[in-house]
């Protein structure tokens, strides 16, 4: 393709043929000669969160709706629309911006949202195609979490399974090598796990508990995530690492490129805090919906984050990267 800005008649076909309206709050959407976006959320407060996809050149079009869309769920708003850019190098083609563009759409239709705006652009500034989401949600002032409650004793909890995304993408950037390892039930375990990178519905039924903080476990995995939370809150953390929750497909990846499943990009699981009397009535909430919620640690008085293994106390490291950069 050349250099800049697609043309209208492509930007029409390729992008905005595959784009649905679905949310009532949407007053101006994209739009040839439009540059702005309207949106009434008539009094609710705005939530917003943008993310880059940079880690992978596959799946980018639903991985750039979910990311950003998980971010706005740890303050359980809900998203209405989203912005998206799209770069592309000039050898792109405009069959990979459309199923990026449907693949956006579909994830959009799953989530109840629309693509209201954004930019297209071919560009000698980037070697492979970057999608930038930026996520607009809507969230009630009482239904913001209550993270100034959090008190010694409070549970710290995880949805689903660590390493999720970076399982998922490790998996489809080397195919051919690791399907090798993988029997067939493992190789529909880990093509399945491209689905449940959304944390929407686990933040949804957060609203009936008292749940005072929510938190995506993205780069820099579980270990990260709690060294953030930690220090975030300014609360002590400590967590048991024989209680994490990980597939055993995710541990043989991990083995087999030698990386540590704790630092691993999770979307898709979120690490959250929660009263110890409202745990148990969330997890069957959960467990309704087939989401597992685990506990894997609690919150002191003091600071610092921590894991206990064979007994022994380990202060956690700040987190220095992710780990599927030394893969991909």
């Amino acid at each position: 393709m050349n250099v800049g800005k697609i043309s209208n008649e492509d930007l029409k076909k390729y992008v905005f043929d595959n784009l649905h309206g679905r949310r009532s709050e949407v007053i101006n959407g994209p739009n040839v000669g439009m540059d702005t976006s309207v949106i009434d959320f008539d009094g609710d407060l705005i939530v917003l969160s943008m993310d880059p996809i940079t880690g992978t050149t596959k799946d980018i079009g639903k991985l750039s709706i979910n990311i950003s869309c998980n971010d706005v769920s740890c303050e359980r708003a809900e998203p209405v629309g989203v912005l998206m850019t799209i770069l592309l190098p000039p050898k792109a083609t405009l069959e990979e911006l459309e199923q990026i563009v449907r693949q956006a759409d579909i994830e959009c239709e799953k989530l109840n949202l629309e693509i209201i705006g954004g930019h297209t652009e071919v560009t000698n500034a980037v070697n492979q195609i970057v999608v930038v989401t930026t996520v607009v949600g809507k969230l009630k002032k009482e239904d913001i979490p209550k993270r100034d409650e959090i008190k010694s004793g409070d549970i710290v909890i995880v949805s689903k399974y660590i390493g999720i995304e970076g399982t998922s993408i490790i998996y489809n950037e080397n195919k051919n090598e690791l399907s090798k390892i993988f029997n067939n039930d493992e190789i529909i375990e880990i093509e399945e796990m491209g689905n449940v990178i959304s944390v929407l519905e686990e933040s949804k039924i957060a609203k009936k508990y008292n749940i005072k903080h929510l938190h995506d476990i993205t780069e820099g995995g579980i270990l990260g995530a709690v060294w953030e939370t930690a220090n975030a809150l300014d609360k002590k953390i400590v967590i048991d690492l024989n209680l994490i929750p990980v597939k055993n497909t995710s541990k043989k990846i991990a083995n087999y490129y030698n990386i540590d499943i704790y630092r691993l990009i999770s979307s898709g699981s979120m690490l959250m805090i929660i009263d110890e009397k409202d745990f148990e009535n969330y997890r069957l909430d959960c467990l309704n919906k087939n989401i597992l919620i685990s506990e894997i640690g609690k919150v002191y008085n003091g600071d610092g984050s921590y894991l206990t293994e064979d007994n022994k106390e380990i202060e956690i490291e700040a987190p220095l990267g992710d780990e599927l950069y030394k893969i991909v």
